[in-house]
């Protein structure tokens, strides 16, 4: 084993025992089944539990019975934050499962006695049974058409069946397919009288805008009042509910955005059901979770079970559009929403997915186990991260992580168990966090938070004060700059992230970006 390594193993067990935060294991034999369900492109204010008016009872009724995290955080981009959740480590140390000196959460729970199952998006290097998983179906790229399994990018079939490659009957919608599947897998595991590991990667609600009709149905007026009164609504219900206060101040319009008001009626007509059917895609996602919770209680396990729930990156602002059908939902249509509703999916936040500020990063998080999570309900502000669930899951499950797997050294774990917060605890101690992809980059110590556009330079938050970002400090707190400017390039010099300078040097984001209403509509938009 390298020194660095013999040091980092040092620094990462100080970690775990330091700030307060020691985690206490579970009694022997009492393993709970973990369910971890990602979904996709799913911006902070869209479940009802967070202020959205998307119908989504059956996580509302989780979070009622857990946690609701509102400091959790992911890679802002889906592949990386697959590659962290699923190592616990940055997903520059892994370059996302290419690189050794790793291990996944299969790898680690299947020697400590759990079934290791997979329904869903994979999207990084290898497939899931090369990667310690047991059972899996679903699609191994980035993006499909949710009617047929095709691959959004190359039309091929990239579907399968565990080994095999699988391909879709009439009538498949792949976010029941994931949820049928997941249920199977987990009835195969109850045979075996075997704890079980589900990872269920949803990928729902990113594009392409696809819903079945039953769904669209009950958003087809909805949102035609547009994104900023729906902002506003979404802002009001958050604070009676007590998500936020006044240190969550209402950020500005995305200043490429237009005011509704500008809208035309043809205009309208063309963006108000792309929001309609991204809500169905949530209400059906919602559906599947019940379905799923439901399988839990008929079997007497939703107590001695954990859920976590989360996306993977805040909303998506990419338009796009292929073809010249403009109302989407079916198969054959090939849309996204934009920036323009992306803005408004974040509610209260600044900016979207591939962004290191809140809103590329920030996700509801919901954690449900009711044998440990006792607080039904509440909300918790304990700061933290994808690379946090590889070391609470390794807590509750008695699993041991690997120093080497086959004479390869394994790097050691990033994050911190979650258990602390589980029992009430807010403070995550001295355990920065950070980002980097595509040069948008950030470091984030207790409340302080460095963070820079692909480009640009620094901007510095006090989180304390200003969680949507809104009120730039650099000037002010020269002292706070340096000092977490010197501890980002340390963290990216050793996990081969890029440094500040090189981010300086990259060209301009183009990542917000809005349909071009004029050329598509065929008329002058309003100015």
């Amino acid at each position: 084993m390298t020194t660095r390594l013999i040091v980092l193993r040092m620094v990462a067990a100080w970690l775990c025992i330091s700030g307060g935060l020691v985690a206490p294991r579970l009694p022997a034999g009492e393993q709970p089944n973990i369910i971890v369900i990602m979904c996709d492109d799913m911006g902070f204010s869209d479940l009802g539990c967070y202020g959205g008016e998307i119908d989504t009872p059956n996580l509302d009724r989780l979070a009622a019975g857990g946690l609701r995290f509102i400091d959790f955080h992911n890679n802002a981009k889906c592949s990386e934050t697959r590659a962290s959740l699923l190592t616990g480590l940055w997903h520059q140390q892994s370059k996302n499962l290419k690189r050794p000196g790793h291990v996944t959460l299969a790898e680690v729970l299947k020697p400590a006695g759990y079934a290791t199952l997979m329904s869903g998006k994979w999207h990084v290097a290898d497939t899931p049974p090369e990667r310690g998983f047991d059972r899996y179906f679903g699609f191994l790229s980035g993006c499909i058409n949710f009617f047929n399994g095709e691959d959004w990018s190359t039309g091929e079939n990239l579907m399968r069946l565990d080994r095999q490659v699988y391909t879709p009957s009439d009538g498949f919608y792949s976010t029941d397919a994931f949820t049928n599947y997941a249920i199977e897998f987990i009835d195969e595991a109850r045979g075996r009288q075997q704890p079980y590991f589900l990872y269920l990667a949803h990928n729902a609600p990113h594009f392409p805008l696809h819903a079945l009709p039953e769904d669209i149905a009950k958003y087809r007026h909805r949102y035609r009042v547009g994104w900023d009164e729906i902002r506003r609504q979404r802002h009001e219900r958050m604070r009676d509910m007590g998500i936020i206060d006044d240190t969550w101040q209402l950020s500005d319009r995305d200043p490429k955005v237009e005011s509704w008001s500008e809208m035309t009626t043809e205009q309208v007509d063309f963006l108000a059901p792309m929001m309609a059917v991204y809500a169905a895609m949530i209400d059906r996602l919602d559906q599947n979770i019940g379905r799923l919770v439901e399988n839990l209680e008929q079997h007497g396990e939703l107590d001695n079970t954990l859920i976590l729930f989360f996306s993977d990156n805040g909303a998506c602002p990419y338009q796009r559009l292929r073809g010249d059908i403009l109302r989407p939902g079916p198969a054959d249509s090939d849309i996204a929403y934009d920036a323009r509703w992306a803005n408004m999916c974040n509610t209260p936040l600044r900016l979207y997915k591939q962004y290191a500020h809140e809103g590329g990063t920030l996700t509801p998080m919901i954690a449900h186990w009711p044998q440990r999570i006792t607080a039904g309900g509440q909300l918790s502000h304990f700061t933290s991260h994808i690379v946090d669930i590889m070391p609470t899951v390794v807590d509750i499950a008695h699993a041991t992580y690997p120093t080497e797997v086959d004479g390869q050294d394994v790097l050691p774990m990033e994050g911190i168990s979650l258990l602390p917060a589980f029992a009430g605890q807010s403070d995550r101690g001295p355990h920065p966090l950070y980002w980097e992809f595509s040069g948008n980059h950030a470091v984030r110590d207790g409340r302080w938070k460095l963070v820079a556009e692909r480009s640009k330079d620094w901007e510095l938050y006090d989180l304390s004060q200003d969680r949507c970002e809104t009120n730039d400090l650099s000037d002010q707190h020269s002292d706070q700059v340096a000092r977490l400017a010197a501890m980002y390039d340390q963290w990216a010099q050793r996990t081969s992230a890029k440094n500040h300078k090189k981010c300086r040097q990259m060209k301009p984001s183009n990542q917000s970006q809005l349909f071009s209403l004029d050329e598509i509509l065929g008329r002058t938009a309003t100015p």
